[in-house]
């Protein structure tokens, strides 16, 4: 009688249940490669926020005695205290990494910032409206993307100027039309839930239901494509770098000193280009397999 009681206690106790975020944090830390990714991404923040004061040499410092002879008397040694060699100018190129990754960070996660905020409002907005509004927005939208997006940035670039800020609000202002779109697709689901009904018969505004009911609730895919759209701004700052168009002297970025490594190859000066190339493909690797692990974790289908 007391082993049937106790069964029948047991079986009245309740069952705790698990939350969206907390099986999203279960899937993603089944995900090795995101896993992976996510510890590589760390390391090369700490690298890039606090390898400087690892370093010996100051980013701008120039050993004189090193110009011209950097092939053999600049390698990367511990001794010296250039751990990744000098550049033809006889710089420090640890120092100068540190400077160029965390620039590079900085460009996507600022980039991917303002891209995600303008254009979660805009898409929205634009499918919360529907009717005209919307039909206006997204062929606005339309046209905009037919426009090749890096002919305007060095368009922006060449007009008001060659600086970090610039190139920060550029990246950031070109890179919004597609988040538009993803925003407007998924509104145009959500807009006619209970929730959302609800809102409007209390006499709710509308740009405050978009602001407490939509928006909440695209933070799921605004935090994956995110995730992938950094990597995109890095590539699209690499670039820009690269032509001579991005970061200016005394500053640098990966792609700009991948640019000057890729020049120096044929002295025979391979650590240029081999150091600030791993920490390139090492984080772009990195955001992917982020991304990748984040979908799947909050892909409902997958459930």
């Amino acid at each position: 009688m007391a082993t049937q009681t106790a069964e029948a206690d047991l079986g009245q106790q309740p069952v705790k249940g698990r939350s969206l975020w907390a099986d999203a944090r279960t899937r993603f830390f089944r995900n090795k490669a995101a896993v992976a990714g996510l510890v590589a991404l760390i390391l090369i923040c700490l690298f890039a926020f606090f390898g400087e004061f690892l370093a010996q040499y100051e980013r701008a410092y120039v050993d004189f005695s090193l110009m011209g002879r950097n092939a053999v008397n600049g390698v990367p040694s511990i001794e010296t205290g250039h751990y990744f060699g000098t550049d033809e100018s006889g710089r420090d190129l640890y120092a100068r990494t540190v400077q160029g990754t965390r620039i590079s960070l900085l460009v996507g996660l600022v980039g991917a910032g303002v891209a995600v905020i303008v254009g979660t409002l805009y898409g929205a907005i634009a499918g919360y409206m529907g009717g005209k509004t919307d039909n206006i927005m997204m062929r606005t939208v339309d046209i905009l993307m037919s426009v090749p997006y890096m002919f305007v940035l060095i368009l922006m670039l060449v007009i008001f100027g060659r600086s970090i800020t610039m190139l920060f609000i550029g990246i950031g202002l070109i890179s919004w039309l597609d988040m538009s779109r993803i925003a407007r697709g998924q509104t145009l689901s959500i807009k006619n839930k209970e929730f959302v009904e609800a809102a409007v018969a209390t006499g709710v505004r509308p740009f405050t239901i978009i602001l407490r009911h939509i928006v909440p609730n695209l933070a799921g895919l605004v935090i994956v494509y995110s995730t992938l759209l950094v990597p995109q701004m890095i590539i699209t700052e690499s670039f820009i770098s690269f032509l001579g168009l991005g970061v200016q002297e005394p500053s640098t970025s990966l792609g700009a000193l991948i640019s000057a490594g890729a020049g120096q190859m044929r002295y025979g000066v391979l650590w240029q280009l081999l150091y600030p190339l791993f920490f390139f493909v090492v984080t772009l690797f990195a955001f992917f397999f982020v991304g990748d692990g984040l979908r799947d974790a909050l892909d409902p289908k997958d459930r």
